[in-house]
C-alpha cells in the first residue's frame, strides 16, 4: 500500500521524486524518505522522517540526477525514523524502497546476521538491500544479477526499487509497478502508480507479475521475466489522463472535488457503450451468444466500497437478466474452497485494479474454470490484465482515500453489463431496455441537481457532527447505500456508524434508538416506500432522530422526519446513484467540521495491495 518512486534524468531528481511522492501520498503517509546518489561517492545520501511528506522541509536535500523515494503505510515495524524507507546495505551503496510484505524476511534476516550484516530497523524491507549486497560480494556478480537472485529468494507480495550508483532496478510480484519513459529516452521514471509521473510523461510501460525493469549506467532500459528467465519486449502505453485531473483544482479536498466530478465521470462511463437504444460492451461482444446464454451464475467479488457496488449489481443481474447472482468479499472467497465452474461468470470489481484480496479471489476462480470480467478504473492494472474481459469505468484518477466517483461509475458499468446480458438473453423487451437506458442517460444531470443540495446537507451536518454514533437504513438496492453511507462516515470522521437493512431493524438495531442516535434513512419513492414509512413510524415511537433521503415532491415525510434531503425521481434501480450523493456530502461535511484529515484518514490507504 506504500508509494514508491524512482527517477534518473536531466532534471533535479530530488524535486521530481518529492513531487511524485506528494502525488502518491494517498498510498501511505505514516512517514517518507528519499535517497539520492552523492556526487563524489558511491554511497547514497538518505533523508527520511516520520509524518506527512506534504508538511516536510526539503531545503537540506541536495540536487542530484538520480533518486528513489517512499511514502509509507506501515506493515512491519512501528512508525519511526528508523523504520522509514529507504533502507540501505551495510556499505550504504545500495538503497531500496519497498511496497508489500516479505513473508520469509525473518529467515533471511537471521541468515544475514550470521554473515555479519547489521540491521537498523524492524522492517521486512531492510532485508532486500542487505541480500543484494551479500550476493554481489560472495558471488562476485553485477548489481543486476544480484537483484535477480534476491527476487528469487523473496516470498510474499511485493514491489521494490533498488538503487546503486547510476543503476536502478525495479521488480514486482503481486504488487503494482510501472515505468515511465521520457522523450528521447532522456529520462526514466518508475513508480507504484502512473499518477506519480503524469506531469512529466504519459508514455508508460506496465510490468506484469514476476518482471523486472533495469536501467543501466548508459541509460539503456531492459525488461526481464523471472519465470522464463529471459529478457522480454514490452509495449509502451499512452496514458490518457491529464496531470491536472490529479490536482485539487480549487477544492479544499480531493474527496469534495471527486464528489462533484461524479456527473461527468458517470457520463464518461457509458459514453460509446449506448447506441440506438442498445448496449455495446467491448470484449463481451466477441463471446458467442450461446456462451453468454449458458451462464448459470454470476459471482461478484470485491472489497470495501466496491463490495457495496457489487451488492447493488446483484439486484441488476437478478432482476434484468434472471441469472442467479452472488456477492463475495474478496478476502473470504478463496479460503472457503468455493464451488465454481465453467458456466460461472466472475466479475471482479476494483478501483485500483490492484486490490490483493480481489486479485486472489479472481485467480482462484480462474483456476476452477470460470470466465473473469474485470471492472476497474486504472488502465493496465493487474485485474485488467489478468481478466478475460475488462471494462474500464473511466472515472479518471481518484486520489481521496474514501472512494466516491469510483463507486458510482462502477454502478454504471454494472448496470450496462446487466442490460447487455438481458439484451442477449432476451429477458427484457427492447422497450424495457430503451426505458432503462434513457433513465441512465439522465442520471448525470440528476446527480448535478442532487449536488446543488450541498448547502442543505452542510446545514444538517452542522446539527449532528458532535454525535458519536449514527445508524444508516435502507431497503432493496438502497440497503447497500446504507452500508456505503455508514462506511464513508466512519472512514473520514472516525465516528462509529452502522448500516443495515431497514427490514432487519427490529432484529437488533432498534435497541440503539434514542435522541442521541441520528438515523439516516434512505426512503425514496420505490416499491419499498410504504414499508420504509412504517419503519420511520417505529423510530418516532422511540424518540428517534431521523434524517430522511426522500424523492422530490414527496411531502408525506414532513412531520415524520427531523430533516429531509431531497433527490430527483428516477427508475427504482437507479435511485442509488442519487441517494449516495447526499450521504457522501454528509460524511464529508461532518469530517470537515470535526477537523479530520479527509483525504488521508488515519490508518487507511487508497489501494490495499497486501492481505
Amino acid at each position: 500500500m506504500c508509494g514508491i518512486v524512482g527517477y534518473k534524468g536531466f532534471r533535479n531528481a530530488s524535486d521530481v521524486v518529492v513531487h511524485s511522492l506528494k502525488t502518491l501520498e494517498y498510498r501511505g503517509y505514516d512517514s517518507w524518505g528519499i535517497a539520492l546518489q552523492g556526487q563524489d561517492s558511491l554511497e547514497s545520501i538518505v533523508h527520511k522522517n516520520v509524518g506527512e511528506i506534504s508538511k516536510a522541509d526539503f531545503s537540506q536535500i541536495p540536487a542530484s540526477k538520480i533518486a528513489i523515494g517512499h511514502t509509507r503505510w506501515a506493515t512491519h515495524g512501528s512508525v519511526t525514523d528508523f523504520n522509514a524507507h529507504p533502507h540501505f546495505s551495510c556499505d550504504k551503496k545500495i538503497t531500496v524502497v519497498h511496497n508489500g510484505i516479505i513473508e520469509n524476511y525473518m529467515e533471511i534476516r537471521n541468515e544475514l546476521k550470521l554473515k555479519g550484516h547489521k540491521f537498523s530497523s524492524e522492517t521486512d524491507s531492510e532485508t532486500i538491500p542487505h541480500l543484494i549486497e551479500e550476493f554481489m560480494k560472495t558471488e562476485n556478480i553485477s548489481f543486476e544479477d544480484a537483484v535477480k537472485k534476491t527476487f528469487a529468494k523473496l516470498e510474499g507480495s511485493f514491489a521494490f526499487i533498488a538503487l546503486r550508483a547510476e543503476e536502478i532496478a525495479g521488480a514486482r510480484k503481486e504488487s503494482p509497478l510501472v515505468a515511465g519513459l521520457g522523450e528521447g529516452n532522456k529520462e526514466f521514471f518508475i513508480a507504484s502508480d502512473v499518477t506519480a509521473f503524469l506531469k512529466f510523461t504519459k508514455d508508460a510501460v506496465f510490468l506484469d507479475d514476476n518482471e523486472m525493469v533495469f536501467l543501466n549506467s548508459k541509460n539503456e532500459v531492459s525488461f526481464y521475466n523471472f519465470e522464463t528467465r529471459r529478457e522480454v519486449k514490452k509495449e509502451t502505453k499512452k496514458i490518457l489522463w491529464e496531470a491536472k485531473q490529479a490536482q485539487k483544482a480549487g477544492y479544499q479536498h480531493f474527496m469534495l472535488k471527486e464528489i462533484f466530478e461524479q456527473p461527468e465521470a458517470v457520463k464518461n462511463s457509458f459514453l460509446g457503450r449506448i447506441k440506438n437504444n442498445k448496449v455495446f460492451i467491448e470484449g463481451l461482444e466477441d463471446m458467442p451468444a450461446e456462451k453468454l446464454n449458458s451462464i448459470n451464475r454470476i459471482i461478484l467479488v470485491a472489497c470495501g466500497t466496491s463490495y457495496h457496488a457489487a451488492l447493488i449489481g446483484e439486484y441488476f443481474f437478478e432482476n434484468f437478466c434472471r441469472i442467479q447472482a452472488e456477492v463475495e468479499l474478496g478476502s473470504e472467497f478463496r479460503y472457503r474452497n468455493p464451488v465454481v465452474n465453467k458456466n460461472d461468470l466472475v466479475i471482479a470489481i476494483s478501483q485500483s485494479g490492484e486490490t490483493a484480496d480481489t486479485l486472489a479471489a479472481m485467480r482462484e476462480a480462474k483456476k476452477k474454470g470460470a470466465k473473469i470480467l474485470g471492472i476497474v478504473n486504472v488502465m493496465e492494472s493487474t485485474v485488467a490484465r489478468e481478466s478475460d474481459f475488462t471494462l474500464y469505468t473511466h472515472a479518471g484518477p481518484e486520489i481521496g482515500v474514501a472512494s466516491t466517483k469510483a463507486f458510482t461509475t462502477q454502478l454504471s458499468v454494472l448496470f450496462l453489463v446487466s442490460l447487455y446480458l438481458a439484451q442477449t438473453r432476451k429477458t427484457l423487451t427492447e422497450k424495457e431496455i430503451e426505458n432503462q437506458l434513457n433513465a441512465l442517460q439522465q442520471i448525470p444531470a440528476q446527480m448535478a441537481q442532487s449536488l446543488q443540495q450541498h448547502e442543505r446537507v452542510m446545514e444538517v451536518a452542522q446539527k449532528y457532527y458532535r454525535k458519536n454514533n449514527a445508524l444508516f437504513l435502507g431497503r432493496g438496492p438502497n440497503y447497500p447505500i446504507a452500508l456505503e453511507g455508514a462506511l464513508k462516515l466512519k472512514e473520514i470522521s472516525y465516528l462509529h456508524s452502522e448500516g443495515c437493512s431497514a427490514a432487519e431493524m427490529k432484529h437488533g438495531p432498534i435497541a440503539l434508538i434514542d435522541k442521541e442516535m441520528p438515523v439516516i434513512f434512505v426512503a425514496a419513492n420505490d416499491s419499498y416506500y410504504k414499508k420504509n414509512v412504517s419503519n420511520i413510524e417505529e423510530l418516532n415511537a422511540r424518540n428517534g432522530t431521523i434524517i430522511a433521503i426522500a424523492t422530490e415532491g414527496n411531502n408525506l415525510l414532513e412531520g415524520k422526519a427531523d430533516e429531509i434531503i431531497f433527490i430527483p425521481e428516477t427508475s427504482e434501480f437507479l435511485v442509488p446513484f442519487l441517494s449516495v450523493v447526499p450521504l457522501q456530502l454528509f460524511a464529508y461535511y461532518v469530517a470537515d467540521l470535526r477537523g479530520c484529515s479527509i483525504d488521508k484518514p488515519r490508518n487507511l490507504a487508497k489501494s490495499v495491495t497486501v492481505e
